[in-house]
C-alpha cells in the first residue's frame, strides 16, 4: 500500500492508537498523553477566544465574533432555562463550557488524519490521536464529572438524610419490603446516566473517525488506471460529503451532551 502502510489493518490500527505512557509497574495505570494535551490546548483556545471577545466587547454594533459568542451564550442560557427554571449561576456557565469544549473536541475530527499523522510523525510522535472524544477515557472523565456533580447537588438540595431516604423509598414506595428493589433500581439508574452519556459521545465520534479512515483507504488505492482514478474521485467526493454531514453530527453530539448534563443536574434538585 501507499503512504508507508503495508496493509489496511496497519493503517487503521496506527490512526486508532493513542500516544501512551505507562505509570508504575505492571501497566495498570496508562496515561493517553495525546488526549490530555489536546484537551488542554482546546480548552485554552476556547477560553482564550471568549476572553478576547469579552475584552473587546462593545455596547454599540458588535462585530461578527462578538455576535457569534453572544448568540451562543444566549442559546445555551435559554436551553438551560427550559430544563431548570431555578438559579442558573452555576449550571448555565457549566453547560456553556461543556458545549464549547465537546464541540471543539469533535471539530478536530474534520482535520485530515493523514495530515495529523504526517505532522506529528515529523517530530517523532508516531501515534497521535487529535480527537479527544474518540478516546473513551476522555468522554468518561467528562460524564463521571457530571455524575459527581449530580450527587453533590442531590445532597445539597435534599440533605444526606433526604438523599438516602429517596434511594430506599422511590419509586415504589416506603414499605420495608420495597427498600432493596428501590435501592437496586436507583443504583442502576444513577450509574446508567454517566455510562450512557460517555458511551454515546465516544461511539458516535469513533464511528465517524472510522468512516474517514475507510474513505482514506479508498483514496490510497487511487492510481492512473481507470479503476484507480474512479476510486480516487469517489473517495474525494464521499469524503467531502461525509465531512459536510459530520459537521451536523459534531454540533448535535455537543448539544446532546450539554442538554443531558443539564437535565441530570436539574433532576438532582427534584424531590420524590
Amino acid at each position: 500500500m501507499a503512504s508507508g502502510y503495508s496493509s489496511p489493518s496497519e493503517y487503521i490500527s496506527h490512526h486508532l492508537t493513542n500516544l501512551k505512557v505507562t505509570v508504575g509497574e505492571g501497566g495498570f495505570w496508562t496515561v493517553n498523553i495525546d488526549t490530555i494535551v489536546m484537551s488542554w490546548i482546546l480548552g485554552v483556545v476556547g477560553l482564550g477566544a471568549f476572553w478576547l471577545v469579552a475584552r473587546t466587547a462593545t455596547s454599540g454594533v458588535p462585530g461578527r465574533m462578538q455576535s457569534f459568542i453572544e448568540m451562543m451564550v444566549e442559546f445555551v442560557d435559554n436551553t438551560v432555562k427550559d430544563v431548570f427554571p431555578g438559579d442558573r449561576k452555576f449550571l448555565a456557565p457549566l453547560a456553556l463550557t461543556i458545549f464549547v469544549w465537546v464541540f471543539m473536541f469533535n471539530f478536530m475530527d474534520l482535520l485530515p488524519i493523514d495530515w495529523v499523522a504526517t505532522i506529528t510523525g515529523a517530530v517523532g510522535l508516531h501515534n497521535w490521536k487529535a480527537v479527544p472524544s474518540t478516546d473513551l477515557s476522555a468522554t468518561f472523565a467528562m460524564s463521571f464529572t457530571v455524575f459527581f456533580l449530580t450527587i453533590f447537588f442531590s445532597f445539597k438540595a435534599k440533605g444526606a438524610g433526604g438523599f438516602i431516604h429517596e434511594l430506599f423509598t422511590a419509586p415504589f414506595g416506603a414499605h420495608p419490603a420495597l427498600w432493596i428493589p428501590n435501592l437496586l433500581l436507583n443504583i442502576i439508574e444513577l450509574l446508567a446516566k454517566p455510562i450512557s452519556l460517555g458511551m454515546r459521545l465516544f461511539g458516535n465520534m469513533y464511528a465517524g473517525e472510522l468512516v474517514f479512515m475507510l474513505l482514506g483507504l479508498m483514496g490510497m488505492i487511487a492510481s492512473f488506471s481507470i479503476g484507480g482514478m474512479v476510486a480516487g474521485v469517489a473517495a474525494g467526493a464521499l469524503t467531502w460529503a461525509w465531512a459536510v454531514f459530520h459537521i451536523l453530527i459534531i454540533v448535535l453530539q455537543a448539544f446532546i451532551f450539554m442538554v443531558l448534563s443539564a437535565v441530570y443536574i436539574a433532576m438532582a434538585h427534584e424531590h420524590h
